[in-house]
């Protein structure tokens, strides 16, 4: 008897089932490329993706499911936050395995837009299936729907569209077959992936329809590593050959190609020191003598006055944006001139450089091999590791507290984090005033260990990431550091960590109000306006007492566990604990808010946010002439 060539599926139940078939491969190694759906229900999934998931995951727990198990569903409280969640997940993986997010019509759909943004942004894959208005339209407007007088085939999924790298919307079953081919070449591919969205519209998720079953064939997408062209390759060698102070910028792209091990061959063959953007930081561990730490506005002394000295900087994996390059003011050597190594054509050609399109590590290894015997001149090495332990006495006074019973800074916080964790911690965060004392101060130990969302920095990001990665790596502490205007952006998902028993720790650090953009506020003549927690002063401004907000209590009752440490010896006992815990933990702190790094400018880098070119108050008058002083040194590399 002849096998049955097709399948009578719905469509929900066709892209379950097709999902729980699809990998990736690198290297001989394969992975589960959709290892599991996120969602939220309601009347544009439920009875679609909702019911699929709910029958193949049944199916699987019975044994009645051959082959790989079904796609495992996770419950979210928040569709932003389940992006978030599912794109910590993808950078854990290296973007070889990610996750689906699923929600209904109307605002669960929109609620994706700034999660889609960041996935995009940051060059990480997730698969956004949210429900779309009825493809048949009996019933026309339905609850949720937006209504277009001049487009009848506009849905709110539409904002999807500039956000995305692949975008359709699936009116027809066999139409899903195409879509969802094109959805995992996109997610698999290191040069094009971000987020992916297939919008379902609800009619047509539960239609049923004859698949080939060769739709749900196992398929692997392999993930390449293409190698620098040959004449390229040359130019980029007698470049570094004649360069007399060159610089490694090390991006991103090192660790989604797991390029650090050819990234330290070529920093100990050549001496060139590596500096990190946000993304890159841990390329090579803290204590390697040609890391120099962070580099941009928030970089370090050292990484930022080498930059402003480079005629050569070697771009590896880096999308060069304004706090790296300091608003085009960083790099001031007049010949200065750019080679980079870039798996994307598009950031490899950025600064009128010298493209090598590769796969970072490929290219690394090619560079490596053909600048065999080429070293940088000894005074300049010398140097620059001087230069570098130097910056390593500012970071040790930054961390020290001697008075235990005194309350923590907020780098002393991190001091006190620093001398507990080790290689297998992983530390999550990504905006506030904590992303530029981390890039300034953190001694990353390992590859994945420092994991800033900087792309995007989106506040609410740290909470859903934490649980994101640490479902990707089960054994590894998970630290959210998060300052408070973060925490009331987005905590819901505290309840998710709860439930599940996804062990990640939160540092809930109380400084009353925005303080990253209270400086920006002070220093572009803005005076602090709106950026502090406070009551309403009889002037009308937020300047009176703090607000009696109590940001532990709420994380107490979604279900943590909370730790307050009034005291920096109080902080170190209660990250020990957290650190040992068994269940979702957080660490309450009030901070000091007076914090700079000691002996170091507040900024070693210029960041252009434009200032009000005609004003009256002095303070938006002085920031004016400073930045007329400034946007004097920018430069277009052409």
């Amino acid at each position: 008897m002849n096998a049955p060539t097709t399948r009578r599926l719905t469509v929900a139940q066709a892209l379950v089932e097709f999902l729980a078939h699809q990998y990736t491969e690198r290297d001989g190694r394969r992975h589960r490329l959709i290892t599991a759906c996120w969602g939220i229900f309601g009347h544009g999934n439920v009875a679609g993706l909702g019911q699929a998931l709910l029958e193949s995951g049944a199916a699987s727990h019975q044994g009645e499911t051959p082959g790989p198990p079904a796609l495992p569903y996770l419950q979210g409280r928040n569709e932003q936050a389940m992006v978030h969640a599912a794109v910590g997940y993808a950078r854990q993986c290296d973007r070889l395995s990610a996750q689906a997010v699923t929600t209904s019509i109307g605002p669960g759909a929109t609620n994706l837009v700034t999660g889609a943004a960041l996935a995009t942004v940051n060059r990480l894959p997730v698969l956004l299936l949210p429900g779309d208005v009825f493809a048949t339209r009996p019933a026309d407007p339905v609850l949720q729907q937006l209504e277009v007088p001049s487009a009848g085939d506009i849905s709110v999924n539409d904002a999807l569209r500039p956000v995305s790298r692949y975008f359709d919307r699936v009116t027809r079953p066999e139409a899903l077959i195409p879509a969802a081919l094109q959805a995992m070449r996109v997610l698999a591919d290191p040069v094009d992936t971000g987020a992916v969205t297939l919008a379902l519209p609800q009619d047509v998720q539960a239609e049923a329809y004859d698949w080939p079953v060769e739709f749900f064939a196992d398929r692997v997408w392999r993930v390449p590593r293409p190698a620098p062209d040959a004449d390229a390759l040359a130019d980029a060698v007698r470049a570094v050959r004649a360069a007399r102070r060159p610089l490694v910028v090390a991006g991103g792209g090192v660790h989604h190609s797991e390029a650090e091990d050819a990234l330290c061959a070529f920093a100990d063959a050549t001496g060139i020191p590596v500096a990190s953007t946000q993304a890159g930081k841990g390329s090579l561990r803290h204590d390697h003598p040609a890391d120099v730490g962070g580099i941009g506005h928030t970089g370090t002394a050292t990484a930022d006055a080498l930059a402003r000295e480079a005629d050569l900087v070697i771009g590896v994996g880096t999308r060069y944006t304004d706090f790296t390059t300091a608003s085009s003011t960083l790099f001031a050597e007049p010949g200065v001139r750019f080679v980079n190594l870039n798996i994307a054509s598009f950031d490899a050609h950025k600064l009128g450089a010298a493209s090598l399109v590769a796969d970072a590590r490929a290219g690394l290894e090619a560079l490596t091999k053909e600048l065999s015997g080429h070293r940088v001149d000894a005074e300049y090495e010398s140097a620059y590791r001087a230069a570098k332990a130097g910056w390593e006495r500012r970071v040790d006074a930054a961390y020290a507290a001697e008075d235990a019973s005194a309350r923590p800074s907020q780098t002393q916080v991190l001091g006190a984090l620093d001398a507990l964790v080790d290689d297998t911690d992983v530390i999550i965060n990504a905006a506030g005033s904590l992303p530029g004392d981390l890039h300034k101060l953190w001694r990353a130990r390992s590859r994945r260990q420092y994991h800033l969302e900087y792309g995007y920095s989106c506040m609410g990001y740290e909470i859903p990431a934490a649980i994101g990665v640490r479902l990707a790596a089960p054994d590894r502490p998970v630290w959210a550091l998060v300052g408070d205007g973060t925490y009331l952006m987005n905590p819901t998902e505290i309840v998710t960590a709860v439930q599940e028993g996804i062990n990640i720790t939160l540092v809930l650090i109380q400084n009353h109000g925005y303080a990253s953009i209270g400086g920006l506020s002070q220093a572009t003549g803005g005076e602090r306006f709106g950026t502090d927690y406070r009551f309403r002063a009889e002037d009308g401004t937020y300047t009176g007492a703090p607000l009696p907000v109590d940001l532990a209590a709420n994380a107490a009752s979604l279900g943590m566990q909370v730790l307050r440490a009034a005291t920096v010896g109080e902080l170190r006992a209660a990250l020990a604990e957290a650190r040992g815990a068994n269940r979702p933990t957080c660490v309450y702190v009030e901070t000091e808010t007076a914090d700079t790094v000691p002996g170091a400018p507040e900024a070693q880098a210029w960041w252009d946010v434009p200032v009000a070119e005609t004003a009256t108050r002095p303070a938006a008058v002085a920031a004016r002439e400073a930045y007329d002083r400034h946007t004097a040194g920018r430069r277009r590399h052409l």
